[in-house]
Parts: C-alpha cells; sequence; structure tokens
C-alpha cells in the first residue's frame, strides 16, 4: 500500500500539479515516531499496521503507555489514561496528516503494558 500526497506549487501566477508516492514502509515510521512522542515511550515499543479503508488509512498501534507509578503525583501528565489516549488519537491523526499528506480514517491504540519510568526533576 502507499500514501500518495498531492502536491500544488504556484509559478509565476500558474499552478503547477505534482504528485508524491510514500511507501507505506515510510509512513509506518512516521506513525510508530509520532506515537511514541505523543505516548512518551520508545519508538522500539511501538508497532504499527496500516490498512486502507475507501483511500484513508486504518492505524492499528500497539506499544506500552508511560504512566506514573502508584503513590507518585501525577502532576503534568494530561489527564486520565481515557483522555490521554483520546488526545494522543488526535495527535497521532494531525501529525501524520501533516507530515505524510495521509488521511487517517481511524487510530486504533491497543496498550500492550505500562511504563512506569518516573520523570526526572531539576535539581
Amino acid at each position: 500500500m502507499t500514501a500518495a500526497v498531492a502536491a500544488d506549487r504556484a509559478h509565476s501566477g500558474s499552478t503547477v500539479h505534482g504528485r508524491t508516492t510514500i511507501a507505506s514502509r515510510a509512513v509506518r515510521s512516521v506513525v510508530s515516531a509520532v506515537t511514541a512522542e505523543a505516548l512518551e515511550v520508545r519508538a522500539s515499543s511501538v508497532s504499527v499496521e496500516l490498512h486502507d479503508q475507501e483511500g484513508a488509512l486504518v492505524v492499528v498501534a500497539r506499544t506500552a503507555i508511560r504512566v506514573s507509578p502508584l503513590g507518585v503525583a501525577s502532576a503534568g501528565t494530561g489527564g486520565t489514561l481515557l483522555e490521554r489516549l483520546s488526545a494522543a488519537q488526535t495527535t497521532i491523526r494531525e501529525r501524520v496528516l501533516g507530515i505524510t499528506g495521509s488521511t487517517i480514517a481511524r487510530v486504533d491504540l491497543r496498550i500492550t503494558s505500562a511504563d512506569l519510568r518516573e520523570r526526572r526533576r531539576a535539581a
């Protein structure tokens, strides 16, 4: 599967149309990196599948999620687990569209584990 991006460029008042094709492997790498950043985990812990749904992509990402250990204040984590996952879905959809031009119909996040790393405090 490939993601196609139509690119328009204005030149001297006229529009020149072009087309850039991005391999699915490259799109998977972008989705993996964006997902890792959104959930504050390493990209190596994210596995991505892409499926076509009437010309748009369906993203299925399996990943860990960073959470605060029990008993540790979770200020600044972005809300409940469900709120964070919902926000991550929106971020993934928007950033992948911005980077690759690929429209995403749906983002399925399948959480495989919890990453209990604590944030480092500034001294």
